[in-house]
């Protein structure tokens, strides 16, 4: 039995979809809602869906469970209830920790590449750089909190899980991302924008000597980051933080004419005043180092850039039907 946190959501339900194409049995703990987040699980059912409050007492009847991926979180950069976000990010994660550890599961969880705040300190996932990086919002501190609290678990000898790994996703975008609202990926708001006739609008640089259009980031199609998080179940002697990027940063100029091109119209960029909210939190350059995934024996292939928003844009966003 694999269990998957947040597993309606994003990430989580293309993880479910592939798994329950090997014919695994998955449960998935999240809330359905009532905005339709049902349909990112309506191809790919798992054998049960949990409420998070009922995750205690599912867990207290021993499951035979052999890996936990721990995607659910709240996620949203903009968030600003530091109470529930860190029972939610730090406080449970750390909970799943010790059942793990306990019961002899496999454990992985979801970090974010939120964690090295402006990239001033670069984008290193060795451990020991950990202690150096400032996040720019309350998400990425408390992916960081848990972050460090793993790495001195783990130096100090404590219990850990057999197998344990942290993931720092970088900007990753796909189908069955349309319940996020306002942190949806940049590519579905851009195919938006331009299906309606406009152009792309990104935001101006704040970034003294950086060019409009010239902020960069590391974008991964969903289905890179699955191959990950599968390749990790099968090679059980891994452990460890990674990034998972492609390791080459993008413009979003480039992201921009890559959505238009996708969607058959011509390339219209049109540059607006970033909001007042997000000056001084905004990454406007990051690009995942992926030699210690390398090293440890991952040697998939990432899409690049203009494919993945291709298959993304004419696989599901022009498709009556958008789900996985």
């Amino acid at each position: 039995m694999i269990l998957i946190t947040g597993g309606a959501g994003f990430i989580g339900s293309n993880l479910q979809a592939s798994l329950a194409q090997r014919g695994l049995e998955t449960v998935v703990v999240d809330w359905l809602g009532t905005e339709g987040k049902w349909r990112n699980l309506a191809r790919h059912s798992p054998a049960r869906v949990i409420m998070p409050e009922d995750l205690d007492d599912f867990l207290a009847d021993h499951p035979p469970i052999e890996i936990v991926y721990h995607l659910g979180a709240i996620s949203a950069t903009t968030a600003i209830d530091g109470d529930e976000t860190w029972q939610t990010n730090v406080e449970l994660s750390l909970k799943l920790w010790n059942w793990c550890a306990a019961r002899g599961a496999h454990f992985i969880y979801a970090s974010s590449g939120a964690t090295y705040g402006d990239g001033t300190q670069g984008f290193d996932d060795d451990p020991e750089r950990l202690e150096h990086l400032s996040p720019l919002n309350l998400y990425g501190w408390t992916k960081h909190a848990f972050d460090l609290s793993v790495t001195r678990m783990v130096k100090r000898g404590e219990r850990r899980p057999p197998q344990w790994a942290g993931l720092k996703f970088f900007n990753v975008y796909g189908p069955n991302e349309y319940h996020k609202g306002s942190m949806v990926s940049v590519i579905k708001v851009k195919h938006d924008e331009i299906a309606q006739g406009g152009p792309a609008r990104l935001f101006k640089s704040d970034v003294p000597g950086l060019a409009d259009g010239d902020q960069q980031r590391d974008f991964i199609h969903v289905d890179d980051v699955v191959n990950v998080m599968l390749w990790l179940r099968e090679a059980p002697h891994v452990s460890g933080i990674f990034n998972v990027g492609t390791g080459s940063a993008r413009s979003y100029r480039d992201l921009a004419h890559a959505v238009c091109d996708a969607a058959g119209k011509p390339r219209a960029i049109e540059y607006i005043d970033m909001p007042e909210r997000l000056r001084g939190q905004y990454q406007s350059y990051t690009e995942a180092s992926i030699e210690r995934l390398r090293a440890a024996g991952y040697n998939g292939q990432f899409t690049p850039l203009e494919e993945g928003v291709r298959r993304y844009v004419q696989d599901y966003l022009m498709q009556p039907s958008p789900y996985r």
